[in-house]
């Protein structure tokens, strides 16, 4: 337990000084607290793919409301991993994209210290995702998060490195 305590607080450490460090300032000033989560990840200028997609499925207004969620955001380095022929194919089928991007969500606000205590969350897919932290860093499942806590009016953004793709239903 004390091992896991200092886990933690040295992960919440770490994550405090990659906020400091690697923010943009825009997510340090009142204005971005006034952007929404769509607003805030198109104004970072690395989630390109994915704000595209998001607005192809017909989910920018939902992001885009008053309700509180958690998005742990793609980079647009992550979907370059992606083959070129499995994003071809979601685009083409809305449903099927709607379902990978809510596995990206989860409501309400979850900062990274609420996040490091949980060990799964369950995604607007219906789907959970697995939490570990490990070594200093915290997983959802095989993807890292690279820099938490990106604020927005109705939530917050986790970015990771991968895209997360649900069990097959």
């Amino acid at each position: 337990m004390t091992k896991l305590r200092v886990t933690t607080a040295a992960l919440m450490a770490s994550a405090a000084a990659v906020v400091a460090a690697g923010a943009p300032a825009a997510t340090s000033t009142p204005a971005a607290a006034k952007k929404n989560l769509v607003q805030t990840a198109s104004a970072a200028g690395q989630f390109k793919t994915l704000v595209s997609l998001v607005k192809q499925a017909g989910l920018a207004k939902t992001l885009s409301g008053n309700a509180r969620f958690t998005v742990f955001a793609p980079t647009d380095a992550a979907f370059a991993k992606v083959p070129k022929a499995t994003l071809k194919q979601l685009a083409a089928h809305k449903a099927k994209l709607r379902a990978v991007l809510l596995y990206h969500v989860v409501a309400g606000r979850l900062t990274a210290a609420k996040v490091t205590k949980l060990r799964s969350a369950k995604t607007l897919n219906g789907a959970a995702v697995r939490i570990r932290v490990r070594g200093g860093m915290v997983y959802i499942n095989a993807a890292r998060v690279v820099k938490p806590n990106v604020s927005a009016s109705n939530g917050v953004i986790h970015v990771v490195n991968r895209v997360l793709i649900p069990p097959a239903s």
